[in-house]
């Protein structure tokens, strides 16, 4: 049987996918020159891998060569809980509030491919969650997910931005693919306003080495002092471009997976995280993307927040 759109639509829509997408391969040379300007500016921070495979980033034909299509999925992970913005409670973003998104992704991808191969056993495929040369984001524009936000983020006008984005190189032709979705960001700017480290900038734009997220989780060294105060007691990652982003204040839906719906790391106090051994924490956030950091991670990201709250107090008690 020829597999068709719908009924990879249909496949994955049972899998709990929000969005499916598909785009015919084609090799990425506007967007890789774009990309190498980014990375010449260092905008990538320490995170040297970025800089790997770039021809493989530019065609995936070269990692399967028989791809002819990918399949864009997305994942919704949004819970509908809310932080509580006590001073005493240190946050997580919401990515990382259930069960890593990656055993998630990987299990559906696996048992999406395996069904369509019950359809049409000649089909092959290969698949990347954000850990492999794949413009994943580029690739879920490309199928029609959605449009890239000014946060760098993509976002769709039905749900927001809180989805997880996998991809499917394929080796079949589809009779249909999608078009891009219009941008919808118009002239606002309130994640680029709202960002406490200028990590956005000139609407589209990122420097990641200033993002929290990165300064939290993919840097290992010591946060530098010039983002002391800055901080707003995110533990790991942060959520605040996506927060303010009116798409997600209006649109975002609760999730039906599980694994997020039924995730507790929402926030911490100190004293749950200062007494843990190395085991203890590995042990209490196993199988959570909590764990990328490290012990070692979190401690720091601690203490740098602590640093951050006493020189706010000190701020304030000076205006006074």
């Amino acid at each position: 049987m020829l597999i068709t759109n719908k009924i990879v639509i249909e496949e994955a829509k049972i899998l709990g996918f929000s969005l499916v997408g598909f785009s015919p391969v084609k090799k990425l040379s506007q967007e890789i020159t774009y990309y190498q300007k980014w990375l010449s500016k260092k905008y990538n921070g320490k995170m040297t891998y970025l800089e790997n495979k770039i021809q493989q980033r530019e065609d995936p034909r070269l990692i399967f060569e028989k791809t002819k299509s990918v399949i864009s999925v997305a994942l919704n992970y949004y819970s509908g809980e809310k932080h509580t913005k006590l001073k005493n409670k240190y946050k997580i973003s919401r990515y990382a509030w259930g069960k890593d998104y990656h055993f998630v992704m990987w299990e559906k991808l696996n048992y999406l491919i395996d069904k369509l191969k019950e359809y049409d056993n000649s089909f092959e495929a290969v698949y990347y969650v954000d850990t492999g040369p794949v413009m994943d984001k580029i690739w879920a524009v490309n199928s029609g997910i959605g449009w890239m936000g000014k946060n760098t983020n993509v976002i769709n006008k039905n749900i927001g931005s809180w989805f997880f984005i996998g991809n499917i190189f394929c080796n079949i032709e589809f009779i249909n693919y999608n078009n891009q979705i219009t941008d919808f960001c118009g002239n606002c700017n309130k994640c680029i306003k709202a960002c406490p480290t200028n990590a956005l900038f000139d609407g589209y734009k990122i420097d990641a080495s200033r993002c929290i997220s990165y300064l939290n989780i993919e840097n290992k060294e010591e946060i530098p002092d010039e983002f002391l105060g800055k901080f707003d007691n995110w533990l790991l990652g942060c959520d605040i471009c996506q927060e303010v982003c009116p798409w997600n204040i209006k649109f975002a839906k609760k999730t039906d997976e599980i694994n997020f719906i039924e995730g507790k790391n929402v926030e911490f106090e100190e004293n749950e995280l200062i007494s843990l051994s190395s085991k203890g924490f590995k042990d209490k956030f196993k199988f959570s993307p909590i764990l990328r950091p490290k012990l070692k991670g979190i401690k720091r990201n601690l203490n740098f927040n602590k640093l951050s709250n006493e020189r706010n107090l000190l701020k304030e008690n000076e205006s006074n």
